[in-house]
């Protein structure tokens, strides 16, 4: 790694260190190396202050002195230039004349329909911003969510903000966000972390360098991401102010608690890792075409993680509260000026399918097979892995012959490996840990890392270790040698390796 230091600077000197920009404070050059504390001059961080080695500091340098360009006596800016700039000062100040005023959509490069205004004129009403935004798919959450992160930047409401979101939107998100509003979002990942190592000293931070940043939740789940949001969030609970301005998660519905057959919600790792981290967000803003899923302990459970101080994942929110907080439109619901329709209906007509002879009697068997496996389990927690089985190879099945023969064909290389062991596990067995990782991971998959995922799934549920941790490498207890399927790493394997 290169140092770049330019030579020690004098105290009063603008310097950029590590990504950021500091006033020197005090100059310590009595030993061989020069010692220099700094003051923060970035907008929120006031406050904060520094010390370095000046010569073994990367990319440490002196900023030139700022100074107002020289005014040419007896000359003048044409009026267009002139309008253009007092229309800049009229717009950058007009939030102290008049608080309802938005700035926002001024500011995007975006056809703005009436109805995506209604979020970002509840957030600045509000003195924090707790939404869902559960709008109906293509009405602009993302256009939404922009206008709100805008406009709290322009006020000065937010200057830290983090994206969550799939690992397959990213991309997606960063170019949104740069060019419709002109916010020029970091993605963060294990590569981008690297980077900021080698440019701003081993002791950088992403989350500290960038301010406006994108984090896949696959990857925010892992020790790395984990290890970087404890190095910046106080270890002793929240802090105030808060040690981030915005949180925006898309597809929330994914860390919604799940509760299909208990009667209380029930947290999945993603749940955990959002309840740890969204009290550390001044304003939290969760977005969902799907934020139901037909259990309301699991929605009070999603309404907890928004605003802790208005909901209790036991006990059933009040009304109006939900109707504060939820933003929710269908496509049905939006109007034209003049009372039309915004949206073509579209509506849904079942179509009778006759099953040929064969598909039924495919069928009839598959029931039968999971059948005789279930019955060879003797609890109930056990039959977990074989309810998945049945699931996964269903699907397969109504997905084409193909697909189910390929699974089939996966099967039988699994037990043709096992050289006739058995093919269940012991009775007493926990709900098998990986499993949770996959239930965990599947929604964020394209197709291609969906279908090995599956593979790999299945071959784990048919394997007697299938208790095995994913990222396990040791032999199985039964004495099996081959362990898990090493064929083809599924994307699961490949995140956590």
């Amino acid at each position: 790694m290169s140092v770049t230091a330019t030579s020690a600077p004098a105290d009063g000197n603008l310097v950029s260190v590590r990504g950021q920009r500091w006033v020197v404070s005090k100059v310590d050059g009595a030993g061989r190396s020069t010692l220099v504390s700094l003051q923060s001059v970035e907008d929120g961080r006031y406050g904060d202050t520094l010390e370095v080695i000046w010569e073994v500091e990367p990319g440490a340098e002196v900023l030139p002195t700022d100074a107002l360009p020289p005014v040419a006596v007896g000359k003048f800016d044409p009026p267009q230039r002139l309008a253009a700039f007092l229309d800049a000062v009229r717009w950058s100040a007009i939030t102290s004349a008049d608080v309802k005023t938005l700035q926002a959509p001024f500011r995007s490069g975006v056809a703005i329909e009436d109805y995506q205004l209604e979020p970002v004129a509840r957030a600045v009403d509000a003195p924090r911003v707790n939404l869902l935004l559960a709008d109906d798919v293509g009405l602009g959450k993302t256009i939404e969510a922009g206008l709100v992160a805008q406009e709290l930047l322009l006020r000065h409401r937010a200057r830290r903000i983090m994206i969550i979101c799939p690992a397959g939107l990213t991309t997606k998100w960063r170019d949104e966000m740069a060019e419709k509003f002109g916010l020029d979002f970091a993605v963060i990942d294990a590569e981008r972390a690297a980077t900021v190592r080698r440019t701003h000293g081993s002791a950088a931070n992403p989350f500290q360098v960038y301010p406006l940043t994108i984090v896949s939740l696959p990857w925010l789940r892992g020790p790395k991401a984990q290890r970087l949001l404890d190095e910046v969030l106080p270890a002793d609970g929240p802090s105030h102010p808060r040690t981030f301005d915005l949180l925006i998660l898309d597809e929330a519905h994914h860390v919604a608690p799940a509760a299909p057959k208990q009667v209380y919600a029930v947290d999945s790792q993603q749940t955990k890792l959002i309840r740890r981290i969204a009290p550390h967000f001044t304003n939290r803003l969760f977005l969902s075409a799907t934020p139901h899923n037909g259990y309301h302990e699991s929605f009070w459970a999603l309404l907890e993680l928004i605003d802790d101080q208005r909901f209790l994942r036991s006990a059933e929110p009040d009304a109006s509260a939900v109707k504060e907080t939820v933003v929710r439109r269908l496509k049905r619901h939006i109007e034209n000026p003049d009372g039309s329709a915004r949206f073509v209906e579209r509506k849904a007509t079942a179509l009778p399918v006759e099953y040929p002879p064969e598909e039924r009697e495919i069928h009839a068997l598959l029931t039968r097979f999971a059948e005789l496996r279930r019955a060879r389990l003797k609890t109930q927690r056990g039959r977990k892995a074989t309810d998945l089985v049945t699931l996964l190879l269903k699907k397969r099945l109504f997905s084409s012959p193909a697909a189910f023969a390929h699974t089939v064909a996966v099967y039988l290389e699994t037990l043709a490996s096992r050289s006739g062991r058995s093919t269940v596990a012991t009775a007493e067995d926990d709900i098998p840990e990986w499993m949770d990782d996959f239930f965990d991971d599947i929604a964020t998959y394209d197709d291609e890392q969906l279908a090995e995922a599956e593979d790999d799934a299945l071959n784990r549920a048919w394997h007697p270790c299938s208790r095995t941790r994913l990222r396990t490498r040791s032999p199985c207890s039964s004495g099996c040698s081959n362990g898990p399927r090493r064929r083809k790493p599924g994307p699961t394997q490949r995140r956590r390796s």
